[in-house]
């Protein structure tokens, strides 16, 4: 499930290219929340605190502190930069405690299919319906002991409780097959 970490944030009054560096040089990361037919709010957060915050979480939920007031928010965008790959700008969008929203969640296998066989993801991400405060970080699939030719569609996964998936239940999610055996090249016998 996604975590609900807690991130103070200050208010930011200069906008535009310059105003953007000096925050990230001061630290900062500049944000932006939008949402819930409320106002756009242009935050610079703390950046070792959304690094902790969003490390290792595909679809984390934050609760931002800024000026007395929490707003519940899902992390949307994160952009890094590519070379040194610091997070240079998020966009949060505010949801509310119950509320269900889409979020993209990975897809991992679990277990070995049947000896002499390979497992191919089809879907490595699944469009999924929970609640904001319990989105799923991973949606297993169990491959363990499934023989050549077999398949997981959507309708087999197992998703947790208040979770739904808008996909056709027969769409191929991890398919189970015989690897191809390359063939050796000809050896040219020698005169």
């Amino acid at each position: 499930m996604a975590d609900n970490s807690k991130i103070s944030a200050e208010l930011r009054t200069s906008f535009g290219k310059g105003a953007s560096r000096q925050l990230r040089r001061d630290g900062r990361v500049p944000a932006v929340v939008y949402g819930h037919g409320a106002d756009s709010l242009h935050l610079s957060l703390d950046s070792h605190d959304v690094f902790l915050a969003t490390k290792g979480q595909a679809n984390a939920v934050l609760t931002v502190s800024v000026d007395g007031e929490e707003i519940l928010a899902l992390v949307k965008e994160l952009q890094r930069n590519p070379l040194s790959r610091q997070i240079e700008h998020l966009d949060l969008l505010r949801v509310a405690k119950g509320e269900k929203v889409e979020v993209e969640v990975p897809v991992v296998t679990i277990g070995e299919s049947a000896s002499g066989t390979i497992h191919q993801v089809e879907l490595m991400t699944v469009l999924v319906k929970a609640s904001a405060t319990a989105i799923p970080e991973t949606i297993e699939v169990d491959v363990n002991g499934l023989a050549e030719g077999e398949h997981v569609t959507v309708a087999d996964l197992k998703l947790p409780e208040g979770s739904e998936v808008d996909l056709d239940p027969e769409a191929i999610v991890v398919v189970i097959s015989a690897p191809e055996a390359e063939e050796a090249p000809a050896v040219e016998a020698a005169e």
